[in-house]
């Protein structure tokens, strides 16, 4: 009799404890109400439910609420961060916040949590400020979803903060989200199985920037009219699939010191650097590959770069097939007295990559020239260390020292060989992601 007694103590306590919401409460708040004194009176599992206004102030969320809003601003005032978490498990969702502080000594931010940022979820929410969007660090299993972050592009880049970021942070979810104008898009630093997804980045730095990050997950975001629309470093073991990028100055994707990564499926277009933002050395580059090794890129669409991809200081262990390279002025550009073979095989089957500059053939109609291509020989490097020559490079006396390069071997410079390039481009399998899409997300 005593032990059914027990058990039925026991199974009352576990609901006591894993349904904390069935005795939790409604606050209904209003511009007139204290909104610090709401938050500190509700409980965990509470519902916080703002009505249209603004409420001024810096509020500081100490239990594991839900907090929400119909059309309702927080305005900081110009100091401090919009909201300040201080708990795992809170909610905020379609809440409008602005004019948090501008110190980026201090991490101001729109919403920041750099303890307990544990089961936090941020979604839905419109942040328009000077310095950080959204800043969470040292938690796991946080989800950042729909928002929108607007920063202050009439400040300098370096004096602005970044639209989200997230510090020293495990199996977070940061999707759907749309962020410009301020310093960097995403930025992500010593985390660890993070996914970032169908993510809009575009007016500011760096796209999408991480550092020191390993096993994380970047797919099919899209970025525009950026430096760098993604800028990977110092990072290990990431998939980068499916992602866009379009009209950078300066780098598609900046790869510095990655290693066992793989980059598949992605889109780069238009990477050009103005006339009037020119130095020596300073090209629009689809792909920059420094200093990573041991990476599989396969399957890219490298469209209208000055330098489609440039692979330098170490870059070895790279297996690279079934990319398309059109219309670059310079299709590669390979710093290295090493030959490297751009091409793969698989159950019997070759595969290079497809050129849009290849001048062979293919009798057998195989989809494979019958000549190899060699994107960057003497000639080639000869434009790179005197680029105002360019303008030659189709003519009568260039093709002809090209044709007398291959015809004497003992001429050639080592380089990049791909033995089998394809007659066709691969289909682009990524598209740009629109945030009208957003109803697509799971929350």
């Amino acid at each position: 009799m005593w032990l059914k007694s027990l058990k039925t103590l026991l199974f009352f306590i576990s609901l006591l404890v894993f349904f904390p919401s069935a005795n939790a409460k409604t606050w209904q708040v209003t511009p007139q109400d204290s909104l610090q004194k709401t938050l500190d009176s509700a409980q965990a599992g509470d519902h916080v439910q703002l009505q249209s206004g603004q409420y001024f102030g810096n509020f500081v969320i100490n239990n594991s609420i839900t907090l929400s809003g119909t059309d309702a601003t927080i305005d900081a005032q110009g100091t401090g961060n919009g909201i300040l978490i201080n708990v795992k498990d809170v909610t905020i969702d379609s809440l409008r916040i602005i004019n948090w502080g501008d110190d980026l000594t201090e991490q101001n931010a729109g919403i920041y949590s750099d303890e307990n940022s544990n089961g936090i979820i941020i979604k839905n929410c419109h942040l328009e400020g000077d310095t950080f969007g959204i800043w969470l660090e040292g938690g796991e299993h946080n989800k950042i979803l729909n928002n929108t972050v607007i920063g202050n592009d009439s400040l300098r880049s370096a004096d602005r903060g970044n639209g989200i970021q997230i510090s020293n942070m495990k199996n977070t979810e940061v999707r759907g989200n749309d962020i410009s104008k301020t310093r960097d898009g995403l930025y992500v630093i010593s985390s660890t199985n993070n996914t970032l997804a169908q993510n809009t980045v575009h007016d500011l730095r760096y796209g999408i920037h991480y550092m020191y990050s390993y096993h994380n997950k970047i797919l099919n975001n899209y970025a525009y009219n950026t430096r760098a629309g993604y800028a990977m470093m110092n990072s290990r073991h990431l998939e980068i699939r499916g992602n866009v990028t379009e009209n950078s100055l300066d780098y598609g994707f900046l790869i510095n010191f990655i290693i066992y990564s793989t980059f598949e499926d992605n889109v780069i277009k238009n990477v050009w650097t103005p006339a009037d933002k020119k130095v020596l050395g300073r090209d629009g580059k689809g792909l920059f590959i420094y200093n990573s090794g041991y990476n599989t890129i396969r399957n890219n669409h490298i469209e209208h770069a000055e330098i489609g991809i440039h692979l330098t200081a170490g870059s070895e262990g790279v297996k690279i097939s079934g990319n398309t390279f059109i219309d670059n002025q310079i299709q590669v550009k390979y710093v290295s007295n090493k030959l490297q073979e751009w091409s793969q095989e698989a159950d019997g089957i070759h595969t290079g990559n497809y050129w849009s500059n290849y001048q062979g053939w293919d009798m057998d109609s195989d989809g494979r020239g019958d000549v190899p291509f060699e994107p960057n020989d003497g000639i080639d490097k000869l434009f790179w260390k005197y680029p105002e020559a360019r303008f030659l490079m189709d003519s009568p006396a260039v093709l002809l020292l090209r044709w007398v390069q291959q015809q004497f071997p003992v001429l050639k410079a080592p380089g990049v060989k791909d033995s089998y390039p394809l007659m066709k481009p691969n289909p682009i399998k990524s598209q740009p992601f629109s945030l009208k899409t957003k109803a697509e997300i799971s929350l």
